[in-house]
């Protein structure tokens, strides 16, 4: 498992991928990147450690995932971000967040003292979708409800049971509506959802310009960031 990168093409930054207590939710239809969670405090805040000390400031930006919200990471681990963002000089940092903390959002970045964008995983904002088959227990009602808290919505194309209309909404609000976002595209794995080659190869024909938007990374697949397995 992979959990220290750089990214050098779009927004440069370094990345981490951190270990945290269980996702709040965990109950995503699509999702088994909730294994890597663990109920161990003190592996985790060893291991994360570890990892954290490989970020250099090179870029002055730092993202930091792991699998579910930053909330869930301990705090020990949450003072070391933060020790971090002094010694290296980090200005900008990058979490992520489920739609259920976004009342918390000002506090991790009053806590953290530098501009945070944090990430939301929407997967569409096809509310229908979203809710009764993909079950993100998000329930939010518009893009403009999203934006109040989040700025970098992230989306999910390529699964069966999604439309080219669904997904051509989807673009149509990331861009109107915020200032940052990242797609992925859906890879088959442990659960029941499964990819639509046919949906994805349309997407990459008809989305290509999207690969050279500066505010909009695309990831094919799911190690694009360089962390995972």
């Amino acid at each position: 498992m992979e959990r220290y990168s750089r990214i050098t093409n779009k927004n440069q930054r370094e990345i981490v991928l951190l270990k945290a207590r269980p996702c709040a939710w965990g109950k995503c239809r699509f999702c088994d990147y909730i294994d890597d969670n663990s109920q161990d405090t003190e592996a985790m805040i060893s291991l994360n450690r570890e990892i954290l000390s490989r970020v250099t400031g090179e870029f002055g930006v730092l993202e930091v995932i792991n699998s579910g919200s930053c909330f869930e990471l301990p705090s020990e681990t949450l003072e070391d971000i933060r020790r971090v963002i002094r010694e290296k000089q980090i200005h900008r940092l990058f979490f992520e967040a489920h739609w259920m903390y976004r009342k918390h959002l000002q506090k991790m970045r009053e806590y953290m003292g530098i501009p945070i964008t944090f990430k939301i995983g929407v997967e569409t904002f096809n509310r229908d979708f979203r809710e009764n088959y993909l079950n993100k227990h998000a329930d939010f009602q518009s893009a403009e409800e999203v934006r109040r808290y989040f700025e970098s919505p992230c989306l999910m194309v390529g699964i069966r049971g999604q439309t080219k209309e669904m997904i051509d909404e989807d673009i149509r609000l990331l861009k109107k509506y915020f200032p940052l976002g990242t797609i992925n595209v859906f890879t088959d794995n442990s659960t029941d959802v499964k990819r639509d080659q046919e949906l994805v190869d349309w997407f990459m024909e008809k989305y290509a310009w999207l690969l050279n938007d500066p505010a909009v990374e695309v990831l094919y697949e799911r190690t694009d960031f360089g962390v995972g397995d």
